[in-house]
C-alpha cells in the first residue's frame, strides 16, 4: 500500500511541472536563444539608447541605456554618471557591479529605469557593463 501511495504522490507532483510553460514572447521579436535546450528569459524590445540630458524629460520607469563614465561616489549607492550631454544621478546597487571594477576613465554602458522624485530625477541601474 505504501508503494501505491508512493506512487500515487509521485505523479502527482510530476505532472504539474513537466506542464508548465510561460513567459512574455513578443511576436515581432527574434527568439531568445536557448541555453541547454530551455528557452527562457524576454524576448522583446530593449532599453533604447539616450543621453542624460533626455533622462531629465522621460516619464518615470522609463527604461533607459546610457553610454559615458561614471565619474564620481556621492552616496552609498549613488554616483556621479556623464556623458556628451551632461551629468545625471544614477543609483547602482552592490550586486549589479557583477565583480567588475570600474574608473572615472572607463567608458560604461548602463541600462536601468528613470527614478522621478518630486524634483529629483535619477535612473536606477539594472546593468553595467565595462565597454572597450
Amino acid at each position: 500500500m505504501k508503494k501505491i501511495t508512493l506512487a500515487v504522490l509521485i505523479a502527482l507532483c510530476s505532472v504539474p511541472v513537466l506542464a508548465q510553460q510561460g513567459g512574455f514572447l513578443d511576436p515581432n521579436a527574434p527568439q531568445a536563444q536557448t541555453h541547454n535546450g530551455q528557452q527562457g528569459g524576454f524576448a522583446g524590445p530593449s532599453a533604447t539608447l539616450t543621453t542624460a540630458d533626455k533622462v531629465k524629460s522621460l516619464n518615470d520607469n522609463t527604461w533607459v541605456m546610457l553610454q559615458g563614465n561614471i565619474e564620481q561616489r556621492v552616496g552609498d549607492d549613488t554616483y556621479t554618471f556623464r556623458d556628451a550631454t551632461g551629468t545625471l544621478t544614477v543609483e547602482i546597487d552592490k550586486k549589479r557591479w557583477n565583480g567588475q571594477t570600474i574608473t572615472p576613465q572607463d567608458k560604461v554602458q548602463l541600462e536601468g529605469k528613470v527614478d522621478k522624485e518630486w524634483s529629483n530625477v535619477e535612473v536606477d541601474v539594472k546593468n553595467i557593463k565595462k565597454l572597450p
